[in-house]
């Protein structure tokens, strides 16, 4: 494909994500693959420049754009050399106008922020300042954890050798960008799962041991009860493991198992909830859990290093849906714990609304619970709670509470 013609492509992608970004539908990633399946021609290269464009309008540009041409043209304001690929001739974008020139100049000088202007607003009264902001899109690291009853921090160095042991994360190990994880016989056998810092980190907080009684109560694909059961056990060999992953969608939890198995850990049990009646599944495990655990739905904001144009599909409304629904899983939650137990939340989000006031009106709602954050070397407190973030701890962005049950 002519450089022209790889524009006009990324054009046309940019056209899917953003309509999908209005309808609720597909994710960048998939509408991407979905584009080359139908289209062979592409080469790798081809495909490799497309999609670095397409990124590229995604991370850099705030506001969601009107359409695709539309962000191309905001990127080649300050890129003379994509501008010029704006040439009209067959298979390129028409040339740019002056007045399309002008409303693009018109639209950086109003957006400073790579967030939308109503999202940089609530990042800046959770006090996430710009230079914060910003790095939310940049790239993300890859981390992985290995599991101790399978392998030990000298095997996973030997087999990664440019890996870097994350202080204070007994598990983890940081690799360079592009480290082909998955054809590792580390990773074949199990040893090593890919998991970031902050995601460890939130594990690490819920302090789970053999012989409790733990719920994972928004396990989603079980990224976290994994590493929970990977705590349980340690350097034990028991047959079986008091953990219970919950969620409220089918197909996410349906991969769990499969995971268990490969990491050669014992069964874990899985219930299946249904939205705001978790109770009626949940009733025979009233006051019993030594240990819940809330990976609440949130905004992901946290997360937009992986999913950049998430932050284009939220708005006022979506965020207040999260946030109501995150209230209603800690009251719920609450009714779980044993006296003397333990509930830690977590988002994988920088907000206020969904971090430190929730906890300081969970806590409003419910006197006989009380705050008990360990003292981590990550994080700074916020709140009730501690928060991550991607310049300070090198980590995707998160909010996390270990809140203890004082009630009889």
């Amino acid at each position: 494909m002519i450089p022209q013609a790889r524009v006009e492509a990324a054009i046309e992608l940019l056209d899917q994500i953003i309509q999908a970004v209005r309808d609720e539908g597909s994710a960048a990633d998939r509408l991407i693959s979905q584009y080359f399946k139908t289209r062979r021609y592409a080469g790798s290269k081809d495909r490799a420049a497309i999609r670095s464009l397409v990124y590229r309008a995604i991370r850099e540009i705030g506001d969601c754009p009107i359409n695709g041409r539309a962000a191309m043209i905001q990127l080649a304001q300050n890129d003379a050399e994509l501008a010029f690929l704006f040439d009209g001739s067959m298979r390129a974008p028409a040339p740019i106008s002056d007045k399309e020139f002008a409303e693009a100049a018109k639209i950086s000088q109003k957006n400073t922020s790579l967030l939308p202007a109503w999202l940089a607003e609530k990042m800046a009264a959770s006090d996430i300042d710009t230079a914060e902001q910003n790095a939310l899109l940049g790239r993300a690291p890859l981390d992985i954890r290995f599991n101790p009853h399978l392998t030990d921090i000298d095997t996973v160095l030997a087999a990664f050798p440019e890996g870097q042991v994350i202080s204070g994360l007994p598990y983890a190990v940081r690799l360079p960008e592009g480290t082909k994880v998955d054809q590792s016989p580390l990773w074949k056998s199990g040893a090593i799962e890919i998991q970031d810092a902050g995601s460890q980190w939130a594990s690490s907080i819920c302090q789970a041991q053999l012989g409790m009684k733990v719920i994972d109560l928004c396990a989603g694909a079980g990224g976290k009860s994994l590493a929970l059961a990977s705590d349980m056990l340690a350097n034990n060999n028991a047959a079986k493991l008091d953990l219970i992953a919950c969620d409220t969608d089918r197909n996410r939890l349906s991969r769990l198992q499969p995971r268990a198995e490969r990491a050669k850990l014992p069964p874990i049990e899985q219930r299946l909830l249904n939205p705001k009646q978790e109770e009626k599944a949940l009733g025979d495990l009233a006051h019993q859990a030594d240990l819940v655990l809330i990976d609440a739905p949130c905004s992901g904001s946290g997360t937009w290093r992986r999913n950049p144009e998430a932050r284009w599909r939220l708005n006022p409304t979506r965020l207040q849906r999260v946030i109501d629904t995150q209230s209603h899983l800690l009251d719920v939650a609450s009714q779980l714990v044993r006296p003397n137990g333990y509930l830690v939340y977590v988002v994988c989000s920088v907000l206020d609304d969904e971090g430190a006031n929730q906890i300081t009106a969970f806590l409003n709602r419910h006197p006989d619970w009380t705050v008990e954050n360990p003292d981590i070397q990550a994080g700074c407190l916020r709140g009730d709670g501690r928060r991550f973030t991607v310049l300070q701890d090198k980590s995707d962005g998160f909010f996390v509470s270990r809140l203890r049950y004082i009630g009889r």
